[in-house]
């Protein structure tokens, strides 16, 4: 059989040349020692499996969000921490499959973990899951700290993606370090151009 080089070429040079769409970048190649962990690239989310669109731990951010995440890093650093991320930009088939998820009542595999006190059908109403996300837009982002001597995060008073008010970030019934370690985290992000969900002490948007 005949080998195609031609069809070869056409595939290294269109490989070795796959660019992001303008304006959004790689945030590694911006923030090499920032911590990435993609959860829904895992099956460590409320799913309970791997999600459509996330084909590899790669955190993809708009250019001006990767910026004032850069200083946010920065200055983190300076001080004895560094950030994790845990979902940067989020491919609109990854929001349908959530969308999917959360219709099929039956599937509740991981609730327990992640909504113990949310009834599945309720998840829509309730605002833990919506059919368009900001972070679709490339500049909204999830994540926590971590202490740079330990290697661990910080104790935030609630997992990433809790569904319920423990996760709301003026919410009492967390210990005084619990919400000194989330006001640090509050602070920092909105020193450098972040607004912050209040239902969601991770989540946070570039103004």
């Amino acid at each position: 059989m005949k080998f195609n080089f031609s069809f070869l070429l056409i595939f290294i040079v269109t490989f070795a040349f796959a660019q992001l769409p303008k304006g959004f970048v790689y945030v590694e190649d911006i923030i090499p020692d920032i911590k990435i962990e993609l959860r829904y690239y895992s099956i460590n989310n409320f799913i309970g499996k791997p999600i459509e669109g996330y084909k590899a731990n790669k955190l993809i951010l708009s250019q001006n969000a990767t910026q004032a995440l850069k200083k946010v890093q920065d200055e983190l650093t300076a001080n004895g921490y560094y950030l994790k991320v845990f979902d940067a930009y989020r491919p609109q088939r990854a929001v349908n499959h959530f969308m999917r998820w959360a219709k099929d009542l039956n599937d509740t595999l991981n609730k327990q973990e992640f909504y113990p006190n949310v009834k599945k059908e309720n998840l829509f109403k309730e605002g833990y899951i919506a059919s368009k996300s900001g972070h679709s837009r490339g500049s909204t982002l999830d994540m926590t700290l971590v202490d740079i001597q330990t290697g661990k995060a910080l104790d935030m008073g609630s997992p990433y993606d809790f569904f319920g008010v423990e996760s709301w970030v003026n919410y009492e019934g967390i210990t005084k370090k619990q919400k000194a370690n989330r006001q640090l985290l509050q602070t920092v992000m909105i020193k450098r151009g972040f607004r912050n969900y209040p239902n969601e002490w991770w989540h946070f948007t570039l103004k």
